[in-house]
């Protein structure tokens, strides 16, 4: 493979688990530490997204937009606690499966209401919309590298949030031990809903990037949600440094496994068949990288616990 295409590859690569990140980050730290199964997480990717596009067309600033949508994301976020799933945090997970699917309905319903059903196509910001010659000769666009960019700012800011701060010292004692915590006085709703609404705002934050990139419509966020899982499972569950770890391979091996098994496939196949052989088994190829990695480490690569 040429040098070019495949420095090309691996940053599409690192663009798409640094979006995954953005995603399994919000989702296993409301596992973590709530023990909430939350399968409407991708309904506040696609909030996210529609906000930014509303507020783009609006104020005519992307930067602007983003500003304003994923805090109001988060917002939502808060006020879906509050009303819908405090309730749930005693109950088991089948029950939150149930209710957070129903969540799914409505949000999409809601959204389509609004904004219609047809998808609506975000331009990245004009700074943005052309590209950056990462070395001589091959250019790639800027707009992914402010995603790469953004993830792993995002990353650290989240390393230091926990590891650092009071409020990541609270996070983790409620996720260790969320009785110990409380009888210590740590006020456990109100993290809680902090934590959702920290969740939310990620999930809005990469629906925001991903606006640009994909067309903006109803359903967008069950698309990414099963990567999403497949990453947390992967890295830990209720692990940020699990789910950093499991983005990236997933979108490595996603994005080289597209890339490369057709060509592999058409050493011994006809040029047709070898590209869809090729691209069934690299939409495979996820689940194959977690069938490994849980046959070696049942828990993940970093579970929270244990």
């Amino acid at each position: 493979m040429d040098v070019f295409l495949l420095l090309e590859q691996a940053l599409n690569g690192l663009q798409l688990g640094v979006m995954l990140f953005l995603m399994a980050a919000g989702l296993t730290l409301v596992f973590g530490i709530m023990d909430m199964i939350n399968l409407a997480h991708g309904s506040f990717y696609m909030i996210g997204a529609y906000l930014t596009a509303t507020f783009t067309n609006l104020f005519g600033n992307f930067f602007l937009a983003l500003l304003v949508a994923v805090p109001l994301a988060a917002m939502v976020g808060l006020v879906v606690e509050a009303v819908a799933l405090r309730t749930l945090y005693r109950r088991d997970h089948l029950d939150q499966v149930l209710a957070t699917f129903g969540l799914i309905l409505f949000f999409n319903e809601l959204v389509s209401l609004i904004w219609g059903p047809v998808p609506i196509f975000l331009s990245p910001p004009d700074i943005l919309s052309g590209t950056v010659e990462i070395v001589p000769g091959a250019a790639y666009p800027a707009f992914r590298l402010a995603i790469i960019a953004v993830g792993l700012a995002v990353a650290l800011f989240l390393w230091f949030l926990i590891r650092r701060t009071r409020v990541g010292m609270l996070i983790r004692a409620g996720a260790s031990n969320r009785e110990m915590a409380t009888a210590l006085g740590v006020d456990i709703r109100l993290l809680f809903t902090l934590v959702f609404a920290l969740g939310a705002g990620l999930a809005a934050l990469a629906g925001a990037m991903a606006g640009p990139v994909l067309a903006v419509q109803v359903g967008m966020g069950e698309q990414i949600l099963i990567l999403t899982f497949v990453v947390i499972v992967i890295g830990g569950l209720g692990s940020v440094r699990g789910a950093f770890v499991g983005a990236l391979l997933v979108g490595f091996v996603d994005t080289f496994a597209r890339v490369l098994l057709p060509g592999l496939f058409g050493l011994a196949m006809t040029r047709s068949a070898a590209d869809a052989a090729g691209a069934s088994v690299a939409s495979m190829s996820i689940y194959i990288l977690m069938a490994i990695v849980l046959s070696f480490r049942p828990r993940g690569l970093f579970p929270a616990h244990g």
